[in-house]
């Protein structure tokens, strides 16, 4: 049964949340093989401020509810967030700014269970990424962190932060960063392969910007020095797949055994039948991407 075509045909007939579930695929897996299962979402950014484009900033508190819907009906281990979780108004007032972020993290903690980010550019924006921090869950982490690690399920999970400059300073972009010049400072990187070092574990790595070459036209998508971060991940030995948000689009590529993969964001296109994410599941040698609405279904093995 090909599960894509019918769960968008039942999704945008009925709108109903429990038929979406009901008719939401089932994994390729056996409920023995299954290690992990986690609901993934990219680019919401929710702002109180009229469209632009193909970004519908204020539908996406209700596309957030619909997905931490599904993702608590089908029971997922973790929900993480790539960047971009809010956006701002024209005005860039702080106060508003603070005010949009704390709306989508409403709907993001209704999820029940642990729930996770990654830092993306519009998240430092207006606010700080102190401030951007002081306002969101990551649990079990420390507020001031902004790149860690977890383990789920037999899974280990690094989550990393590229908003800096070429110096090491955080972003923040009403003081004019520039934001195609993003960069993982040397203490995260020395952080990073240590980490990959001390896990036995098969390990999956977020990050909001690709870890590798991604051109928009004339715009660089990518971590700059990103070829670093490859080594890393490909001497350790552990890393399975790295996955990203920012481009608002699909793309899925394979480098040196490693799995590479960009995601939709959720602002984009009107309407409850055009929200944007995912749930997926992995073991040692699979893993499984279940997409919900414009998300592709796509299988991977290691």
């Amino acid at each position: 049964m090909n599960w894509k075509i019918d769960r968008r045909k039942f999704l945008s007939l009925s709108g109903s949340i429990a038929g979406a579930v009901a008719f939401a695929p089932n994994s390729i897996f056996s409920s023995q093989s299954a290690k992990v299962k986690f609901g993934l979402i990219t680019d919401s950014h929710y702002a109180d401020r009229e469209n632009n484009g193909t970004r519908f900033y204020r539908q996406s508190l209700a596309k957030m509810r619909e997905c931490i819907e599904i993702f608590n009906q089908e029971k997922v281990d973790f929900a993480i967030h790539l960047g971009d979780f809010k956006d701002e108004d024209p005005n860039q007032r702080t106060e508003d700014t603070l005010r949009y972020l704390k709306a989508i993290e409403a709907e993001f903690a209704k999820f029940n269970g642990p729930r996770f980010h990654c830092v993306g550019n519009h998240d430092v924006d207006s606010i700080t990424k102190q401030q951007f921090l002081a306002n969101i869950e990551n649990t079990g982490i420390a507020k001031d962190k902004s790149y860690y690690s977890f383990d789920q399920k037999g899974f280990h999970f690094v989550v990393l932060d590229a908003n800096y400059d070429k110096t090491g300073k955080d972003h923040f972009y009403k003081d004019g960063a520039n934001w195609q010049d993003v960069n993982i400072p040397q203490v995260q990187r020395d952080w990073m392969a240590n980490d990959l070092a001390k896990t036995q574990l098969p390990t999956i790595v977020f990050c909001h910007h690709p870890l590798f070459e991604y051109l928009s036209g004339s715009a660089t998508m990518h971590v700059q020095g990103f070829e670093g971060i490859q080594k890393i991940m490909e001497n350790s030995g552990r890393v399975k797949a790295s996955i990203h948000g920012h481009v608002h689009n699909e793309k899925f590529t394979t480098i040196k055994g490693i799995q590479y993969i960009t995601q939709l964001g959720m602002v984009d296109e009107s309407g409850l039948e055009n929200n944007s994410f995912a749930i997926i599941t992995c073991t040692e040698s699979q893993l499984q991407l279940d997409g919900y609405k414009r998300t592709t279904d796509k299988s991977f093995s290691f």
